[in-house]
């Protein structure tokens, strides 16, 4: 049995998402865990109808709940009597919830957690994804509860989930009329009185040059929403960072808003035994008086609050320039290539102005493109330096409507700031597209504790004094991509790669001498492998960004900074890194809100072209789809067909197409990952009639159990996995066909032919084993290994899942379990010591010995002595016939 529920002192957002949820888990029963907020009860007393959907909690029987579905919250000490559920075996718990993931003590096995401004939004977002229809009364409720926790959309905390789901909300029926009526509420007298009192004891701390206000009160009753008195005092005071602390009865309240970075309210109220958002937080205590609530709360303000940030912290570096005698249309080029709007001029060494692209665009209209950019550079600019506040850089982009500063250590140029970095430094934002360029929030999170869980001692070992050969030389290293990606999934991945920012290559080699490595540079891109003594790897590349001079072209490697070594990557959740240094060792680095695609199981490209760029990436988006079991985003998948549309896969090189198709078909079941290529039309880019029809659809399906048997067997036999895949995959093709996929593919000739020739060969074969009638005779082990043992295992796994005959089967089971290893004891120099003449007749005699062990005849040594003794007494040798699936011998 399914149980929807939420936390204790319900609120309307957890009533929206209960309902959102019921139409994801139609069969599930909505069960309150305690109480409601006073909102709430006016909301059911005036709308009992509402209530026929809910389930009481004493009519549940809490033995049978199989699966619980939380929303709004992720603590145990606060749902009641359903934490009971949480030490059974085997309870499913999944979990829709919008405060941070770090903030709740319940282990999830389902669900999304995410930044948001309401649960209700995560939840509707899926609904509107998955085309779920809603009533416009069930509309209405989810609307009241994004509308309640997000102020009516005028939060900090509210993000752009919320506004689409308000509008999907609405385009479903939802009425902002009923909205508006529970929405509006007035002042009780108690909460008139307690706001009074509250601004009387309003007082503002300084901590880490940020201001603070706090407020507190005494009641001998409990008087509720007091959030609703901390939002009023926030906007009637322009707080910018407000705790609201209550003495009711025997409990302490604290409310806390903040409108600014320094100040995490989730953070420091987590210490106090409460949590939320960074911008909305909560705590209730127990058993503490008010004044000691007060000391732990400035204890914790004091360690919690982070200093002002200034220009260093929110500056990109290193910078892209360009010369005063840059030509105008020579800029275009530099500006689109960097995917900047402006660029520093230099004379030198100096800076002497900014080109913006609007100059750039507007000077090209009127025909100015062989000018240089002196002529229409900005000359006026301000001067940072990496401690100017963020506030002053602010206030110039404001005043001078400007959107790029450039930051200087004395006279040299060491980075710039821009309109987007200040964004992305106040402000949440959107994983969209083109994401170096979108207000997304660094995102970071200490993961050591994690990674001493899941990591080896030796793994550990390795990154820490990664770390360590970092601080020596001054270079801050990290560890990036698909380890970190598998490494927050649970998934073990012994692939390291490592990113310096700096001279990788000197980093390797100091690490490598220092730990006995080899160490293989290559100086062009920046890169270098180390490699242990026992064969471990570890890769190595100082951060650089690449840029494509047409599509599908190899890119152009240039040293940048860490985040455009990242945004160069295929998808979001490969774009993660870990700090390795010592200072800041296992803390996460989150440009792309990778974090949030892993929650949701999106594969999202970075950018609208890039696919356009590296049309690779399309068969990249499929594998990491089907290995990981989550899906491709509904825009990147759009992007993919105009991929296709465009044609741009054509121009890819063989090599790479076959690099990208044999990873695949190295997968644990590419079957899925074939289909869904097949689906998206891209086969034709490998042969014109290639296709995924009811025939090598059964075919490929057959080949994960053949290849699982085969595996099971341990055999000392190598083969390669991807050739079963593709021959099956080819199946439809003809010999000449088949010869033009694998030229198309860059195949060796040599290889190439081998393969044909074998292919041909073994269909050959079946159709005799086919062709073979009941009176045929079985065919004796000898014949069966004549005819598969010049065969690759490839082709010969290949035939076991093509025939459909159960005589083809069970001869090629035999030849691998019993035949293939099949030897004579006795050797060419053993007949010839028997007197037996230099020539063909030893040859002869050795295969029909082999024949007579394969079939049983001979056993031991001696036995073998004996037969061939008697093929030289009776002057015999056996002439080797071509005894196919139906010949006489």
């Amino acid at each position: 049995m399914d149980v929807i529920t939420t936390h204790l002192n319900a609120d309307f957002d957890c009533l929206g998402a209960m309902i959102a949820a019921h139409k994801l888990y139609p069969e599930a029963l909505m069960v309150f865990s305690g109480s409601q907020e006073k909102s709430m009860r006016d909301f059911f007393l005036k709308s009992s109808s509402y209530v026929l959907n809910f389930t009481r909690f004493k009519d549940l029987d809490l033995g049978k709940v199989t699966r619980l579905i939380l929303v709004d919250c992720q603590h145990s000490s606060r749902i009641g009597r359903f934490a009971e559920l949480l030490e059974r075996p085997g309870i499913a718990i999944h979990i829709y919830d919008h405060h941070p993931e770090s903030s709740g003590d319940i282990k999830m096995s389902g669900g999304i957690i995410r930044d948001c401004g309401s649960s209700t939004a995560i939840l509707c977002r899926i609904l509107e994804e998955r085309e779920i229809a809603i009533t416009p009364i069930e509309a209405t409720l989810m609307m009241l509860g994004i509308y309640e926790d997000t102020g009516s959309l005028t939060f900090v905390s509210t993000t752009e989930d919320d506004f689409m789901a308000a509008a999907w909300l609405l385009r479903q029926g939802g009425s902002l009329s009923t909205v508006g009526d529970f929405m509006t509420q007035e002042l009780t007298s108690d909460q008139v009185s307690l706001l009074n009192d509250l601004l009387k004891s309003l007082q503002s701390i300084t901590l880490n040059g940020v201001e603070v206000s706090i407020a507190h009160s005494s009641v001998d009753y409990y008087i509720g929403d007091i959030a609703i008195l901390a939002h009023m005092m926030r906007d009637m005071e322009n707080l910018e960072a407000l705790f609201l602390v209550v003495e009711m009865g025997n409990r302490v309240y604290i409310v806390a808003r903040s409108r600014i970075p320094e100040v995490n309210v989730g953070d420091v109220l987590r210490d106090l035994g409460g949590g939320g958002h960074a911008t909305a937080a909560s705590a209730t205590i127990k058993e503490l008086t008010l004044i000691q609530v007060l000391s732990n709360l400035e204890k914790s303000l004091r360690q919690k609050v982070n200093p002002r940030r200034v220009a260093r912290d929110i500056m990109s570096s290193p910078v892209k320039t360009m010369t005063a005698d840059t030509l105008i249309a020579a800029a275009r080029e530099l500006l689109t290539r960097y995917n900047v709007n402006a660029m520093p001029v230099m004379s030198g060494n100096k800076m002497i102005g900014i080109i913006s692209r609007r100059i750039v665009e507007k000077a090209l209209y009127h025909s100015l493109g062989q000018l240089p950019v002196s002529e229409y550079m900005h000359t006026e600019f301000l001067r940072t330096s990496p401690d100017t506040p963020i506030q002053d850089i602010q206030e110039y982009f404001i005043r001078q409507n400007r959107r790029f500063a450039p930051v200087f250590a004395k006279e040299e140029l060491i980075g710039v700031i821009t309109r987007t970095d200040l964004l992305r430094s106040m402000y949440a934002g959107e994983a969209l597209y083109d994401l170096a360029r979108e207000d997304i929030p660094t995102k970071s999170k200490e993961l050591a504790r994690q990674m001493k869980g899941r990591l080896s001692p030796r793994v550990l070992q390795i990154l820490s004094s990664a770390g360590k050969i970092g601080d020596e030389l001054d270079l801050q290293v990290y560890a990036v991509g698909g380890f970190v990606r598998d490494l927050l999934l649970g998934t073990e991945n012994l692939d390291i790669d490592i990113t310096v920012e700096g001279d990788g290559i000197l980093f390797a080699e100091t690490f490598a001498s220092r730990f006995g490595c080899r160490c293989k540079g290559h100086i062009k891109f920046g890169t270098a492998v180390i490699v242990f003594p026992d064969g471990f790897k570890i890769d190595v590349a100082s951060t650089r960004l690449e840029y494509y001079e047409t599509p599908a072209a190899l890119p152009v490697v240039e040293r940048s900074s860490l985040k455009m070594d990242l945004y160069r990557r295929d998808f979001t959740i490969n774009t993660l890194a870990i700090q390795l240094n010592q200072s800041d060792f296992g803390l996460l680095i989150d440009y792309f809100g990778a974090q949030r695609d892993l929650q949701e199981q999106n594969i999202r490209v970075l950018h609208n072209l890039s696919f356009v760029e590296d049309p690779t990436r399309v068969f990249r988006a499929i594998r990491f789809e089907q290995r990981l079991g989550f899906h491709i985003a509904r825009h990147t998948e759009n992007l993919i067909k105009n991929a296709v549309k465009m044609d741009f896969l054509h121009k890819l090189g063989g090599k790479r197409l076959l690099s990208e198709l044999v990873i695949i078909f190295k997968e644990r079941d590419p079957f899925g990952a074939v289909e869904r290529m097949a689906n998206l039309g891209l086969l034709r880019f490998i042969h014109p009639v290639l296709k995924l029809d009811a025939m090598n659809r059964r075919l490929l399906e057959e080949v994960k159990p053949v290849i699982s048997w085969f595996e099971l067997l341990f055999l000392d036999r190598k083969y390669e996995k991807w050739v079963v895949y593709f021959l099956a995959l080819c199946e439809i093709l003809t010999h000449d066909e088949f010869i033009e996929v694998c030229k198309r593919l860059a195949v060796s000739e040599h290889y190439r032919e081998k393969l044909a020739e074998m292919r041909r060969l073994g269909e050959r074969v079946l159709d005799a084993f086919n062709r073979r009638g009941a009176k045929c005779r079985p065919l004796q082990p000898s014949e069966i290994y004549r005819l598969f043992n010049d065969l690759a295992v490839e082709v010969l796994l290949y035939l076991m899942a093509r025939t459909k005959s159960e005589e083809a089967k069970k001869a090629l089971s035999l030849y691998f379990t019993k035949l293939q290893g099949v030897h004579t004891i006795l050797t060419g120099d053993d007949i010839l010591a028997l007197g037996v003449a230099r020539g063909p007749m030893v040859g002869e005699l050795l295969e029909q010995l082999l024949a007579a062990r394969l079939n049983g005849a001979v056993m031991s040594r001696d036995d073998e002595l004996n037969f061939i003794r008697q093929a030289i007494v009776n002057n015999v040798v056996f002439s080797q016939q071509d005894t196919g699936p139906c010949s006489e011998s």
